[in-house]
């Protein structure tokens, strides 16, 4: 459990876009997303312009193992080479989600998020102490932990600041903040800048997927779990025998056999947009 005593100098009128020079190490989260790609882009280009270090650049990416888009850990690797960085995979080690979710006996939900909590945030954090154990040079470590969130994801990281102390990942000795450095960006400006860059994107997103978040998300609208379970049959089969197992609905307004009827009638998937209901 975290140092409930850990202070933080919560300054809220620091700039927004930090000085990459104030930290021993920024951390970028990679789920091996356009989002993410595009914001590990910009990071590089903001540090070659301070002149900050590249091998200060770590890529971090929580592997959800059968749950999330195949080849999704191999091309975040991927990514993070095309740059030169340090790239950092880790998963939970009492297995993957779908494992999880039987073990619980019911399914992640808004006041629940273990999928986030236990198998990203969680893990990520072992690479932070990790960092700190082997790059501290002082009596302080400092880490900016950099995501791709965008406020034209969801209303609720619409409301995000950009800037602002993490918490949880730090300690007395330890000071992390979050940048969100592509907060205020457009879809298609996400787009015009992967085509730019050249670097590959995942082909989830050709098939129609908007996101790149777990294969059958309980935050995705129910065309994006029909494209996501046509495109992967068996894990939906595995879905909605966990889900019968267990005696819990997948959510409260949707089952994941309702998403596999849907799946079998072969009727048009439906309206798909980026936004998810997180």
């Amino acid at each position: 459990m975290r140092d409930s005593q850990a202070t933080l100098p919560l300054d809220f009128f620091r700039p927004e876009i930090p000085t990459l020079a104030d930290w021993d190490v920024v951390l970028l989260n990679s789920s091996g997303g356009k989002d993410s790609q595009t914001m590990i882009r910009q990071v590089v280009q903001v540090a070659d312009d301070e002149g900050y270090p590249r091998n200060r650049l770590v890529v971090a990416h929580a592997d959800l193992g059968r749950v999330e888009w195949k080849g999704t850990g191999d091309l975040a690797r991927e990514q993070a080479q095309v740059y030169g960085l340090e790239f950092r995979a880790i998963a939970r080690p009492q297995g993957d989600l779908l494992d999880h979710i039987e073990r619980r006996g019911k399914f992640p939900g808004p006041a629940t998020r273990y999928c986030t909590s236990d198998h990203k945030r969680g893990q990520i954090a072992k690479i932070v102490t990790a960092l700190d154990r082997e790059r501290r040079k002082g009596d302080r470590f400092r880490l900016l932990n950099c995501m791709g969130l965008r406020a034209h994801e969801s209303p609720a990281r619409r409301k995000k600041r950009p800037f602002t102390p993490n918490c949880y990942f730090s300690t007395k000795t330890r000071e992390v903040w979050d940048w969100l450095p592509i907060h205020d960006w457009t879809d298609d400006e996400v787009w015009a800048d992967i085509a730019e860059s050249g670097v590959r994107y995942h082909d989830a997103y050709d098939l129609g997927m908007p996101r790149l978040s777990c294969i059958l998300c309980i935050y995705a609208p129910k065309a994006a779990l029909v494209l996501a379970g046509r495109q992967n049959p068996k894990l939906l089969d595995e879905y909605v025998a966990v889900e019968r197992r267990i005696g819990h609905r997948f959510r409260v307004d949707l089952s994941m056999a309702e998403v596999k009827e849907e799946v079998d009638s072969d009727a048009p998937v439906g309206t798909l947009t980026g936004a998810w209901n997180m």
